[in-house]
């Protein structure tokens, strides 16, 4: 199961057009010891309730730090019914203990490692506390992904891939390193090519943090896909255009679009959240290389840093019209736990809420340098609602051309999820009185679901 924030839930504001299907389910689905003949079910709070009532033995919930109240509570009412619950994921991962306050058992890191020995030590009523990969971790001959098992009209996609699990930088604010340090694990390019060979349709979406952490792997990974004529879309970072062949392979080989993490406008702000090879400077050359190349740019900005005043706002919005980024995203600075980020603003005392349920990244749970708590959130609604305006819209991605047509519904989507933003206060978030609780034996179910 994958409990949902708010905003993200089946009746939240993402879009389907926004909305490509998880990884982390399937994946931990095929993981599955097959002599354990087990019947196995998921559920994705993004598109679906999870259920009151199952005749599930054991419940395995993958989960976010904004979802982690959400997922304790669920947690909570399956344990009272006399199930096992088993909680994996980013934040059980940084807060194993937290975590084990409201499970039976953990999973520390990888799962490809230890979700075989896990169901089986259940099974043999040995399950122990906490299941953590030793340092050889692989995700090479990872079995497919169970895609049978997904709602599958429910997503804009479910042709999810991975071929690198890892990042090689160091961003103060990211979990990913976090939970790995700068190591990046990588699948054999030929079962990448196999996997995609199998799915129906053009498109392929990689999930990787970083596709093009290692040129060389992406190189030979691009190399192959040019004869498969997909249309894939995935994550890199600036040093694509960095690098003019690992680009031409990139586009050879059927991108259709990036996400980017500029995160800031001047080099003082990206120098305080550890990103200084980012260079604001090189930007527009950037964009114009993946324009000319018809290739998308779906723009992510992390707005609050220490670089910033409350003037980043317009100046933001400014640099996005100018550059015609195609698909911006906003957030504000958050400091997850586990990242340098949380342990510099913990010593500092700007830490200010401490409800995980408001770690979504929309909301001010730091005390922010330049500017109130209260600014910044405006701020962000602000540019959200600027930027997703029609006019701003149709000035960014004017023309009849493959962009133009690839990304007009995910504009739409994301308009439709600044207009609801104001909706979704710290107060909707935090409450979780729709899932089912139990209190000294007295379970409580409410009565509209």
């Amino acid at each position: 199961m994958a409990p949902a924030g708010a905003m993200h839930r089946y009746n939240g504001s993402f879009a389907k057009a926004l909305h490509y299907a998880p990884l982390t389910l399937t994946t931990l689905a095929a993981l599955v010891p097959p002599e354990l003949d087990a019947e196995i079910k998921i559920y994705d709070e993004t598109v679906e309730y999870l259920p009151k009532e199952t005749d599930a033995d054991l419940i395995g919930m993958t989960v976010i730090t904004g979802t982690s109240q959400r997922a304790y509570q669920w947690a909570g009412y399956y344990r009272s019914l006399g199930k096992t619950v088993v909680l994996g994921g980013v934040h059980p991962t940084l807060m194993p203990l937290e975590a084990k306050n409201h499970a039976d058992a953990v999973v520390i890191g990888l799962a490809e490692q230890t979700w075989g020995e896990l169901l089986r030590d259940y099974k043999n009523g040995t399950l122990n506390p906490f299941y953590q990969h030793n340092g050889n971790a692989s995700i090479a001959g990872r079995p497919q992904p169970r895609r049978d098992l997904l709602k599958k009209d429910r997503y804009v996609t479910s042709n999810s891939v991975e071929a690198t699990k890892g990042c090689v930088h160091s961003c103060s604010f990211c979990v990913i390193t976090a939970l790995s340090g700068q190591n990046v694990l990588t699948r054999p390019v030929k079962e990448v090519i196999a996997e995609i060979e199998r799915l129906p349709g053009k498109e392929v979406v990689f999930v990787d943090a970083n596709l093009i952490a290692y040129p060389q792997y992406a190189k030979e990974l691009f190399r192959e896909l040019i004869p498969l004529k997909k249309m894939w879309f995935g994550l890199v970072t600036v040093n694509i255009g960095r690098n003019d062949e690992l680009l031409d392979l990139m586009v050879k080989s059927g991108c259709k679009g990036v996400l980017i993490g500029f995160e800031a406008i001047t080099s003082s702000s990206l120098k305080s959240i550890d990103k200084g090879f980012n260079r604001a400077e090189e930007y527009e050359t950037l964009v114009k290389k993946l324009h000319d190349a018809g290739i998308i740019i779906n723009g992510t900005f992390c707005l609050g840093t220490d670089g910033d005043d409350a003037t980043v706002f317009s100046r933001t919005f400014d640099m996005i019209q100018k550059l015609k980024i195609d698909l911006p995203r906003f957030s504000i600075m958050t400091p997850f736990p586990g990242t340098p980020l949380f342990q510099s603003l913990e010593q500092s005392g700007r830490i200010i809420d401490r409800n995980w349920a408001n770690y979504d990244v929309e909301h001010c749970v730091i005390q922010p340098k330049q500017m109130t708590p209260e600014r910044l959130e405006a701020g962000l609604e602000w540019t959200w609602k600027q930027t997703y305006k029609y006019s701003s819209i149709a000035q960014r991605i004017a023309g009849i051309n493959s962009r133009f047509m690839l990304s007009v519904p995910v504009n739409l989507g994301y308009r439709h999820y600044a207009q609801k933003l104001r909706n979704f206060s710290k107060a909707v978030m935090t409450d979780i009185s729709d899932v089912p609780y139990y209190e000294e034996n007295n379970l409580y179910i409410p009565s509209h679901r």
